[in-house]
């Protein structure tokens, strides 16, 4: 089984994160770590925005600024823009970003 902290992996400006997203939910949420059938952990996050005009991607950019406490200017969606699973560069203090996604994995 795959390191579940591989969900994440440390830069010299923050982190980047591994997340799959789910479009047009009932509710916006953090579901947790979940591992792929090719072993991959990533995180799993829904949002009720559509994926249009990159509204779930903004949506998911707010939920997760509001998760870690952290401003939203501070998160972007680098890779995967128009798919599901996605890269997302948290800018900032790299130890205390990779704390934050070590809480997270733990829940």
């Amino acid at each position: 089984m795959s390191d579940v902290l591989s969900f994440f992996r440390k830069r010299d400006d923050g982190v980047e994160l591994f997340v799959r997203l789910t479009p047009r939910s009932s509710k916006d949420a953090i579901e947790g770590v979940e591992q792929a059938a090719d072993e991959r952990c990533h995180l799993a996050a829904r949002v009720r925005a559509v994926p249009e005009k990159g509204e779930a991607n903004a949506a998911l950019e707010r939920l997760l600024a509001a998760e870690f406490g952290i401003p939203k200017k501070s998160i972007k969606v680098v890779a995967g823009a128009t798919s599901r699973l996605k890269t997302i560069r948290i800018t900032g203090n790299t130890g205390e970003l990779a704390r934050l996604m070590a809480e997270l994995a733990r829940r």
